[in-house]
């Protein structure tokens, strides 16, 4: 079907709003009707517009109103745009609050101050609106006496700084801006996991690494007392670390946290000095995983450097028992020379290539790191080094590991954690490149993600098979068994599928570069 064949139509709802959650999941739900190619629910505001044209789901641009609701959806025929667009709408009026029988009229709080009379104890407001309005309203927030999550992205840095500023100033913590994980007494916020209650609490500036840690610990027999989000800017020079900060502060001060565990990318050379002489004067142990930062660098009286998420929960678990004689002997993957040698046997020469298609930003920058120190550079559109930074996004050469959740992939698109079909698209094109001899994947589980993550990747899986290229599948679940999807569950179909599974993120990876280093060496 060429461009001109397909039908494109889309439709404002004035004075509408829905959060980017709701919105994502409505899109997805649309992208799956029969004769849909794609479909966008969001909020009309002139960045959102100026996606839509990139992605081509609009031609020319529409009237910015960040207050309407914008649907558009492209599709192989009119009858079936004409039903997604009435089904977008059912699905956008089925959010509404609406009134239980026999009962007045529910009405949803129109504003912070109505919500705070109808529910007094609170101590948290979640936000997520258009970034140019989160800042008030997480301000508002802050004078009112609460805590705040922001969801929202597009927070000005100044923004940030001056909401950090005032939370400090008025004894409140701010997570985020871009924070889409949290757990606080016991209750996952945002996309996060179910997981047992216990003494190790986790500040983190990056979403998927708080959900790796918080289920490798618990898988590990060990529990969560608290684990908070910062945004990924709070350690940047800018910002000055001030939420990692005020948050080791806060679980230095409570009683159920014995262990610490300190999440990000390398932060600024001088904000890594002040967050680690806090945690080094903070009375508890706390491991600091600030992945390609070298180890010695993190090492403070009272710190234990982790290089990687397993690493930190590993170290966490073990602290929270009291062992202090830590070690670093990790199972690589839990596979032997005889397993990786039949898996590679059925290859041809010319498959000696690995193509990470992850769903979750630290999950591929992790994977980056190890795979560098295996296997040698890694071309990628978020890539460690400019150098290898690919021309085309949308074309992979050599070894390359994507991030599909970023902004470069979702413009106009469902999150993959939510949509699986960017990414089955994806997998389809690797899969018949002669050069793919391992496709590396996560599927993350929890609230907020796909009901079924790894029966769509299982259908991917067994889709590609069926070219005249059948690339090894390595991936794991980031999950519990006591998420909605239950984790075992996920491993189970992924494995039936033909995929090699392993329990995380770090041992996929070592396979991985064992798979690529045999090709290699001739098998």
């Amino acid at each position: 079907m060429t461009k001109n064949d397909m039908q494109t139509e889309f439709k404002i709802l004035p004075n509408v709003y829905r959060d980017s959650v709701a919105l994502m999941q409505i899109s997805s739900k649309l992208c799956a009707l029969p004769g849909i190619i794609q479909a966008s629910a969001i909020m009309a505001t002139e960045a959102n517009i100026d996606l839509l044209l990139e992605a081509g789901l609009i031609e020319k641009a529409v009237p910015a109103q960040p207050n309407n609701l914008l649907i558009t959806i492209q599709g192989d025929n009119a009858n079936s745009v004409e039903a997604a667009l009435g089904e977008a709408e059912a699905s956008i009026e089925g959010e509404k609050l609406s009134p239980a029988s026999g009962e007045d009229e529910a009405f949803a709080p129109c504003n912070i101050e109505m919500a705070l009379d109808e529910l007094p104890d609170a101590q948290l407001a979640l936000i997520s609106c258009p970034g140019e309005y989160a800042g008030a309203e997480a301000e508002k927030a802050l004078r009112l006496g609460l805590d705040v999550m922001i969801f929202s992205d597009n927070v000005s840095v100044e923004d940030e700084v001056a909401l950090k500023q005032l939370a400090a100033d008025t004894d409140r913590l701010v997570m985020g801006p871009d924070c889409g994980t949290a757990i606080m007494n016991g209750i996952p916020l945002g996309f996060a996991n179910v997981v047992s209650h216990g003494d190790i609490g986790i500040v983190a500036a990056s979403g998927t690494g708080l959900q790796q840690v918080s289920c490798l610990v618990d898988s590990l027999g060990g529990g969560i007392s608290q684990a908070l989000g910062t945004g990924g800017r709070d350690l940047s020079a800018e910002v000055g670390g001030r939420s990692m900060i005020k948050g080791l502060n806060l679980l230095a001060d409570d009683e159920t946290t014995a262990v610490i565990v300190l999440i990000s990318k390398p932060p600024a050379q001088e904000v890594a000095e002040k967050v680690l002489a806090v945690a080094a004067a903070c009375g508890k142990p706390v491991v600091v995983n600030f992945l390609g930062a070298e180890p010695d660098s993190m090492r403070r009286e009272n710190t234990y450097p982790a290089v990687t998420l397993e690493h930190a929960a590993h170290i966490a678990v073990e602290l929270s028992k009291g062992n202090k004689a830590l070690s670093n002997d990790l199972s690589r993957h839990g596979l032997g020379e005889p397993e990786i040698k039949e898996l590679v046997s059925p290859l041809s020469d010319s498959q000696k290539f690995v193509r990470g298609l992850y769903s979750g930003g630290t999950f591929s920058y992790e994977a980056m790191l190890l795979l560098e120190s295996e296997i040698g550079p890694v071309n990628s559109a978020s890539p460690l080094t400019p150098a290898h930074k690919l021309n085309d996004i949308w074309s992979s050469t050599g070894n390359t590991v994507l991030d599909l959740g970023d902004d470069n992939f979702t413009r106009g698109r469902p999150h993959p954690m939510i949509d699986h079909r960017l990414r089955h698209d994806r997998i389809l094109q690797e899969a018949k490149d002669p050069e793919t001899a391992v496709i590396l994947f996560d599927v993350v589980t929890g609230y907020g993600s796909h009901p079924d993550p790894a029966g769509e990747m299982a259908a991917s899986i067994s889709a590609a098979a069926n070219g005249a290229y059948s690339p090894i599948f390595v991936g794991f679940v980031c999950g519990t068994n006591a998420d909605p999807q239950n984790r075992s569950d996920q491993e189970k179909k992924l494995r039936d599928a033909g995929a090699v599974v392993v329990s995380n993120n770090a041992q996929a990876v070592r396979l991985t570069g064992d798979f690529i280093a045999k090709l290699g060496d001739g098998k």
